[in-house]
């Protein structure tokens, strides 16, 4: 049977009888409620909005919460559309990998139309007019943490965000430029209220997307490209607020036996694709059972009723501490560690990692031991509970299949907050030194030796993607294992990059044992092992 409206009807039974769960409103009604006043926009058409995002409007949909459903807007990657939405009239199977094995199976139908951003097409027509449109309550996004960049690494630009700038909210091509240009129609139309809210993984998200729009309006109203009161509009909270959130659902790129679950039970052409900007799509996603959402309560048109769905809202600074707690030390740190030290020791899958006694024990003496000192208790969730369910149930699931590849992504990106907060509040304080982050700044100088591109056997491996590859990888991979390099002239350059760090690591005192566990990282084949377990050996919980 097809992924669609009239097979997924014909074969309702059918499919309930093999455990999917089904959209339990009327589709066509509440499309036809969205195109007549729609409340929900999301812009990010990937693996974590259909899992998670998608999957709480249809809550609020099935329990009568709601009667409309989510437009989705993918300014990137438009390809996702084409390859994973339209022929299969919006429809999404979604598979819940529970940590004890079993597979919750869900068609999820809330995504209603799905709309690309390419300016001058009948889709962003679309998009400006819904923009233009009263009844829109929110805007949410999962662009990735990347996406609020308007400047390269060395302070510029991007060519197309400065093209924009010059250019007006009429000619926009980059992403922010887009967005920010809605919110020019809507201020035309009317000065109508609407929430922009980042639900991306990164700290202050809603600070960063505010930053980022408010570039473009302040030199549109400066040149006199935009109306007149455009940049007063989006600074008054009153009428565009810029929310901060905390999101956390594990949602790994789709994975091939789910792909041949999901086949056996009848449903054909689950295959995925990989489009010419390398995202892995398909009409199936697959993700962890954990799901966190936490977001500021700064709604000035108001906002559906995910709250019924499990969603927090809380204060901002609540939300502060939630993120803190969760990027800076829970959760996000944790990955890392196990994305740089198993792409070194040849892991394949994170699941596998935590049945290492020596990266197990690695995770947990850098969330309990180095992190929770510092970490303030938001009240709304724990964060001892928190690292417990991480460690003893989240990351060791093997049904997720998520890979140290994939979260070794972007790491010089990551740094800062997975590891820099933690390092400054250490530095900061009366009773803490920052010379006993002994793991911390042992993975830090993993990073750096899984920067020369060779395993722990000696063997070469590709890198994950990072935007600062080009620039680091010469200086790295021009050192062999074996070799006795001048060190610091080798760390200082990365070290002292409070961009890539978060703070200059020689002025707060922990470049030089990072050097030192490089050093030893770099000896010959096997020294990661054994410097790890060396570390481990004199760390205790």
């Amino acid at each position: 049977m097809k992924l669609c409206n009239e097979s997924i009807l014909a074969n309702r039974e059918l499919l309930e009888q093999k455990g999917y769960a089904l959209p339990k409103f009327d589709r066509d009604a509440v499309l036809s409620n969205t195109i007549a006043r729609p409340e929900w926009v999301h812009f990010g058409a990937g693996n974590i909005f259909r899992a998670f995002i998608a999957a709480l409007d249809q809550d609020i949909l099935n329990k009568g919460y709601a009667d409309t459903g989510i437009v989705a807007c993918e300014g990137f990657d438009s390809e996702t559309l084409d390859a994973a939405y339209r022929p299969f009239d919006n429809l999404c199977v979604s598979a819940t990998l529970c940590a004890d094995g079993r597979i919750q199976k869900t068609i999820i139908g809330s995504v209603i139309r799905t709309l690309g951003m390419n300016p001058g097409s009948e889709d962003w027509e679309e998009t400006k007019k819904i923009f233009r449109n009263p009844s829109l309550k929110m805007a949410s996004l999962t662009i990735t943490e990347k996406g609020y960049n308007i400047k390269d690494g060395a302070g510029n630009l991007f060519p197309a965000v400065a093209a924009d700038m010059a250019n007006g909210p009429y000619a926009v091509t980059s992403y922010i430029g887009k967005i920010a240009a809605l919110l020019h129609e809507r201020y035309e139309a009317g000065a109508y209220p609407i929430a922009m809210v980042s639900m991306d993984n990164c700290s202050h998200n809603g600070s960063r997307l505010e930053a980022a729009v408010l570039a473009f309006a302040d030199v549109w109203e400066e040149k006199g490209l935009s109306k007149a009161g455009f940049v007063a509009y989006v600074r008054d909270r009153a009428s565009v607020s810029f929310p901060w959130s905390m999101i956390d659902k594990i949602t790994p790129r789709p994975d091939a036996a789910v792909r041949e679950m999901i086949e056996a039970d009848g449903i054909e052409d689950m295959d995925y694709k990989k489009t010419s900007h390398g995202s892995y799509v398909a009409p199936f996603v697959n993700a962890e059972e954990t799901q966190y959402l936490v977001i500021e309560d700064a709604f000035p048109n108001g906002h559906p009723a995910i709250e019924k769905a499990g969603v927090i809202f809380t204060a901002r600074e609540v939300v502060d501490m939630v993120e803190t707690m969760k990027v800076c030390t829970c959760l996000n740190p944790l990955h890392t560690c196990l994305a740089v030290l198993g792409c070194l020791l040849g892991f394949t899958k994170i699941s596998a990692e935590m049945q290492d006694p020596d990266l197990k024990k690695l995770v947990e003496i850098v969330g309990y031991k180095e992190g929770l000192p510092v970490v303030v208790d938001p009240g709304v969730i724990d964060p001892k509970k928190f690292i417990d369910e991480v460690v003893q149930k989240r990351f060791p699931n093997p049904f997720l299949g998520d890979t140290p590849q994939r979260i070794a992504t972007d790491t010089s990106q990551k740094i800062t907050v997975r590891f820099g907060n933690t390092i400054k509040k250490y530095a900061a304080s009366d009773t803490l030194n920052v010379q006993d982050l002994k793991l911390i700044s042992f993975v830090i100088a993993s990073w750096c030796r899984y920067l020369m591109a060779v395993d722990d056997n000696g063997e070469a491996f590709t890198p994950s993607d990072d935007p600062l590859m080009p620039d680091l990888a010469p200086r790295f991979t021009a050192v062999k294992l074996g070799d006795k390099p001048d060190v610091h002239a080798l760390l200082a350059p990365v070290l002292s990059d409070e961009r890539i760090m978060g703070s200059d690591l020689y002025q707060v005192g922990l470049a030089e044992q990072i050097e030192a566990d490089f050093a030893e990282l770099i000896t010959g084949p096997g020294a990661v092992r054994k410097s790890l377990q060396s570390h481990l050996a004199k760390a205790s919980l």
